[in-house]
């Protein structure tokens, strides 16, 4: 077994249950997670799991000139670079105890998770010395990009990092348009158990109590008032429609409102927070799942939404958007639908076709069952992963290569 280590910063939130299964699920490598805090121990158990100690930063001493110009010239504070010594340790501040925690396990891969912690931890990895790699998730691909100085630290990164992986091939594709060497740029795709998932096919309810479902954070990203605003023409067919919304977010309030001033609370009912087992009585229950994700002023898009291959797995037909990662997991017309973002009208429209089709609901239920379990199962994806850590180290990959074509390169090993 080889050893590898974790940093991230909270372990875990409880949205990131894709990030559990890949630190649980390895099998080659030996993990050790580093964090800023802990978290939900009782939802992730997991062994070992240390919180990094928070270090005071102390008052730099020498290179008085360098100092005076990023401070008051350059007014770039802390400076991009290290500057100065600190008291007679010459040691450049260190804002968590990284370096020692990395020194004393010597790990032979150091998996940075976000974009935008290992450009934070930046001079800390490049002090510890050790190989690293980098996975990015979604928000992390344009969080802090407009900040001053982060996009230069981030094509260092870039540069040092060993190889650099994220979720979707159009989070790829972002990522080389920041800078990132497209023959270091590797697909990782979220491992998603579906042993225990088990898929049942669709049919239109007898009675017209058709039964929506959404699970996501509340964010804007999400579509959720898309949504809200494409429920109304699909209520007027079918007057008991329920539109399940399951997950917690700063955008609660704000939804809430908008469902009490469109006249839809006897239509829609917030979930909050469900564990696996009540989503997945939730999923087994509904008859579509929905998912119409936008690109945000922020240019915040998705990778592949967990919740999404979850549902599907239980043999939910998707109606989503052309959106992001979406595409590559929805296959528009075989298992979903796929729209426009932002698009009420055309939502409702493709509601509409597939309930009114109950041989498609079935075809798309069966076809979603299938197609899930071959693109995104938990084995394959872990694999994956872990020849990933390989690479890195400068070993050859067991498994194949899911990289899409114009990303990664042939590397030649040493025998």
């Amino acid at each position: 077994m080889a050893d590898k280590n974790d940093n991230c910063g909270t372990y875990l939130k409880k949205e990131m249950q894709s990030l559990y299964r890949q630190i649980a699920g390895l099998k080659e490598h030996r993990n050790m997670v580093f964090a800023e805090k802990i978290a939900n121990s009782e939802m992730f158990p997991f062994e070992p799991v240390v919180q990094m100690e928070k270090r005071t930063r102390p008052r730099p001493r020498g290179n008085f000139l360098l100092r005076f110009w990023y401070k008051h010239v350059r007014k770039q504070w802390p400076p991009p670079r290290p500057v100065g010594s600190v008291g007679r340790e010459g040691a450049y501040y260190h804002p968590y105890d990284l370096v020692d925690l990395l020194d004393a396990e010597k790990p032979d891969v150091v998996h940075c998770y976000y974009g935008h912690k290992a450009v934070k931890y930046l001079w800390m990895l490049q002090a510890a010395g050790y190989p690293y790699v980098i996975s990015f998730h979604g928000v992390d691909v344009v969080k802090f990009v407009g900040e001053k100085g982060y996009l230069e630290k981030l094509r260092i990164a870039f540069g040092e990092a060993q190889l650099v992986m994220a979720r979707s091939t159009s989070l790829l594709e972002r990522l080389a348009e920041l800078g990132c060497p497209r023959d270091k740029l590797r697909l990782n795709r979220t491992p998603i158990p579906f042993g225990d998932i088990e898929s049942c096919e669709r049919h239109p309810p007898t009675d017209g109590d058709w039964k929506l479902v959404q699970a996501c954070r509340l964010i804007p990203k999400k579509g959720i008032f898309t949504v809200l605003d494409a429920l109304p023409q699909v209520i007027k067919k079918w007057p008991k429609l329920k539109y399940y919304l399951a997950g917690v977010g700063p955008s609660r309030d704000e939804i809430a409102e908008a469902v009490r001033v469109r006249g839809l609370s006897e239509n829609v009912e917030l979930l909050g927070w469900l564990d696996q087992s009540q989503l997945q009585q939730i999923y087994r229950e509904s008859h579509l799942f929905l998912h119409p994700s936008q690109l945000t002023q922020e240019n915040d898009q998705e990778g592949v939404p967990n919740s999404m291959l979850e549902a599907m797995a239980c043999g939910l037909p998707v109606v989503a958007t052309l959106h992001g990662g979406i595409p590559e997991a929805v296959s528009h017309g075989s298992d979903g639908f796929l729209v426009p973002e932002r698009s009420p009208d055309e939502l409702a429209a493709a509601l509409i076709e597939l309930m009114e089709d109950p041989g498609k609901l079935a075809e798309f239920s069966r076809n979603a069952a299938v197609s899930v379990r071959e693109r995104f199962g938990f084995e394959s994806q872990i694999r994956n992963l872990e020849d990933i850590y390989r690479e890195a180290r400068g070993l050859p990959r067991i498994g194949p290569d899911p990289t899409p074509e114009g990303f990664g390169s042939v590397v030649d090993f040493d025998s």
